[in-house]
């Protein structure tokens, strides 16, 4: 079952495509522990500077802590926020960086969101940490590449670990009644294992439904937030599931701005976190009349969502 994180979420970096940069970095060959110096804005929170890689780069993955915080180390499964400079080893250019959105990234650490350089050079460091990896192709884009970065590069990243939050297993809170017959039915468990979902054999609603299914007394989501949730998601003709966290263990993390499906979007902001949701979303605000994937066209969806955590 292939996930649809590309067809929901805008695409950055580290999920699926690299953005071009205009920064221009020294050209200097200096280098410190192995790894290229930064030359400028050396401490957490300041946009860096890289020089160019000096000889031959590591095989393996390489980490150096820059500057170590006094936070929490961070765990597989952890729900974690960072900004990050990146930059071939062999060049003077970046190719992204989160300082100039002034928007910190988020993801799942361990969940395979990233390339997995990222997921595992950084398990272990301390959140206000700042860490330099320098990843091999294979842990990296590899023999394709990824648009600017060439096949087989090396790759140089500056992370600074802003935050983290462990993810619990499951939503929690008070079970809300399901009385509309017209609408699916979903469980309640609180174990971590999916939900069951049961459809009914009327007509799906023209308008967006949100419901509780297990109302807690979390944060009001707001639309500039990230969240981390799990979910099952089917179409509404023959109940037949397309999408699911469950399935491959892995939570998924939505910053909600950049939601590209305005029923999941619209149908989460308002909830509060640690719920489960039902999410029904019509053809207008889902993927209307194109097809995406195993989604034909004109599609009523349908969405059980643990809204686990925020960022």
């Amino acid at each position: 079952m292939r996930r649809l994180a590309g067809l929901l979420v805008v695409p950055l970096l580290l999920l699926s495509t690299a953005a071009c940069g205009d920064d221009k970095a020294s050209d200097s060959a200096s280098s410190e522990n192995g790894v290229p110096a930064i030359t400028a804005g050396a401490k957490f929170g300041e946009k860096p500077t890289l020089a160019k890689g000096e000889g031959d780069p590591p095989k393996e993955l390489k980490t150096v802590v820059i500057s170590e915080g006094d936070g929490a180390k961070l765990k597989n499964g952890d729900a974690i926020q960072v900004n990050y400079l990146g930059q071939a080893w062999d060049s003077t250019k970046p190719f992204d960086n989160s300082f100039d959105r002034k928007q910190p990234f988020d993801l799942t650490l361990g969940a395979g969101m990233v390339i997995q350089g990222w997921d595992k050079g950084l398990v272990g460091q301390k959140v206000g940490s700042r860490v330099q990896l320098v990843i091999p192709p294979d842990l990296g884009y590899g023999e394709a590449g990824q648009d600017d970065i060439k096949p087989n590069a090396t790759l140089v990243f500056v992370v600074d670990v802003v935050k983290a939050t462990q993810v619990p297993k499951s939503a929690e809170g008070a079970v809300v009644a399901q009385d509309n017959i017209d609408l699916p039915k979903v469980g309640t468990n609180t174990d971590g294992k999916a939900p069951k979902v049961t459809f009914p054999k009327s007509d799906p609603p023209k308008k967006l439904v949100s419901s509780y299914v297990l109302e807690s007394d979390g944060d009001v989501i707001k639309e500039t937030d990230s969240v981390v949730v799990n979910y099952e998601a089917f179409l509404w003709k023959g109940g037949k599931k397309f999408d699911s966290t469950y399935d491959t263990g892995k939570t998924a993390t939505f910053p909600l701005a950049q939601i590209t499906v305005k029923g999941l979007k619209n149908g989460l902001v308002g909830k509060k976190v640690g719920s489960r949701v039902l999410l029904v979303i019509p053809p207008d605000q889902a993927f209307g009349d194109e097809a995406q994937q195993t989604i034909p066209a004109k599609s009523t969806l349908v969405w059980a969502v643990d809204i686990l955590t925020k960022m």
